[in-house]
């Protein structure tokens, strides 16, 4: 059984204008007011993580349709997401007791639903190519941004501290989704498409 996870405060937020201009200079606020231009690895990283979570709501969208099954975790990962894109836009000496965050649990039931995914799969003996279903295509598409947030994570863990449960998190973010992927097209009867490096146009 994964840990117990903390109990997160609710958030106090009041959208009452979408456009306040304060962002015209090229810089953006954290969380504890401070500014930040941004082009700054902080803000590029949530916002990664931001891209993610819409990626993978589209996913969702379509799961839904396709395999209601990995409809849930998709959501429940697009409120994760949303946690860690809280602790990612406040600096350390900010972070408060219950604010939102990724914690060990989240981390650890991604590893349990890696595993069940994966026991219901047929062995690889090749590399898998995006396609096969729609589901499938998108999801390895959120594979790929999760990549590409988790580098960028790496990048500021290198000039700030970063919580260690962020770097865990996408990190077996990533590999939930290309078992995900798989898991579509075996729920759908799509066959996988895998590389064949000799079915190319140089290979005649």
């Amino acid at each position: 059984m994964p840990a117990e996870k903390p109990v997160f405060r609710e958030p106090k937020i009041r959208l009452n204008r979408i456009y306040t201009r304060g962002g015209d200079k090229g810089e953006t606020s954290l969380v504890g007011g401070q500014r930040a231009p941004k082009h700054s690895l902080r803000i590029a990283c949530y916002g990664d993580v931001d891209e993610l979570n819409a990626a993978v709501g589209l996913a969702c969208v379509t799961a839904v349709a396709e395999t209601p099954e990995l409809a849930a975790p998709l959501k429940r990962i697009q409120q994760e997401l949303f946690n860690l894109g809280s602790i990612l836009a406040t600096l350390p000496q900010d972070v408060g007791p219950q604010q939102p965050r990724i914690v060990d649990a989240d981390v650890e039931r991604l590893e349990q639903e890696i595993d069940a995914a994966n026991a219901r799969l047929p062995e690889l003996r090749s590399f898998v190519l995006p396609g096969g279903c729609r589901l499938s295509a998108e999801l390895h598409l959120c594979r790929t941004v999760c990549r590409r947030a988790e580098r960028t994570l790496v990048a500021l863990a290198h000039q700030e501290p970063v919580p260690s449960e962020a770097l865990r998190y996408l990190n077996r973010l990533s590999d939930a989704f290309f078992v995900w992927s798989r898991l579509a097209n075996h729920l759908t009867g799509t066959p996988e498409i895998l590389w064949q490096p000799n079915l190319t146009s140089s290979s005649g």
